[in-house]
């Protein structure tokens, strides 16, 4: 019966959204014995120990990921960006073209339930960056230069991604909310939803809005990323289309 259900979703592949779900490997699962109980009922069957996805409804659960997403973007909301695993590497290109921060390296206890203390780090971060390229630091000893240089260096390492972090988001993107679970109960602890895209072994309730599918794959993790642009990027026009005919209007009405 399992055997059949999976044939079947493969028949799938004469429809291009879910063909790409297919080449990208987006329904590869974990193994049957990682399988967290509550993800089975989006679990086709095994085939060779490894959980089959059921794409359907990785489609329904990212149709409604985004448009949450979507409606919170129109309304000028922002997005913090978490995915710390190498296959997720685009994520901080994605981010940064869109203007919102991203965790890319690990995620700093306290970033959202002590998020005053973390945002004076940023900014002290930001300061030492800002006096570094317009030589500000040339008035301190070479030694003191160089303490302040590696001192630059380290923050580097755990606030890059995060420049354009301005305290609080509204929406948690994440890619793997198993690997990230701090950063899910900070979230809960700070009431702000989370998207995230989970594979077989995590638990789906506990996050709002997850998108089932391979989340260890570049492949399949890029698939779900390209998604997630679309919305920013039409979002983005569209705000900007509304910001110019407001102006247009404003301009016209005070000739």
């Amino acid at each position: 019966m399992a055997e059949d259900n999976i044939q079947k979703q493969e028949e799938l592949l004469a429809d291009e959204n879910y063909r790409e779900m297919i080449e990208a490997g987006v329904f590869y699962g974990r193994k049957k014995s990682k399988t967290h109980p509550r993800m089975k009922v989006n679990v086709l069957g095994n085939r060779n120990g490894i959980e089959i996805i059921n794409l359907l409804k990785t489609r329904e659960s990212l149709d409604n990921a985004l448009a949450f997403l979507k409606s919170k973007l129109m309304d000028g909301k922002t997005v913090l960006f978490v995915a710390t695993q190498p296959p997720a590497a685009d994520v901080k290109e994605l981010a940064a073209e869109f203007g919102y921060p991203a965790v890319i390296s690990r995620w700093l206890g306290g970033t959202l339930t002590n998020n005053k203390v973390i945002m004076g780090r940023i900014e002290y971060y930001r300061k030492l960056k800002s006096d570094f390229e317009k030589g500000a630091l040339d008035k301190y000893t070479k030694k003191e230069r160089l303490g302040i240089e590696r001192e630059i260096e380290r923050m580097s390492e755990i606030f890059s991604g995060l420049d354009t972090f301005q305290g609080l988001p509204d929406i948690i993107l994440t890619i793997d909310s198993k690997l990230h679970q701090i950063a899910v109960r900070e979230s809960k602890h700070v009431k702000v939803p989370v998207i995230a895209f989970v594979n077989t072994d995590a638990d789906p309730d506990e996050v709002e809005y997850p998108v089932y599918g391979n989340n260890k794959a570049k492949t399949s993790i890029n698939w779900f990323l390209g998604k997630v642009r679309e919305v920013l990027a039409e979002t983005k026009a569209a705000r900007a289309q509304a910001a110019a005919e407001k102006k247009a209007a404003a301009e016209q009405a005070a000739k």
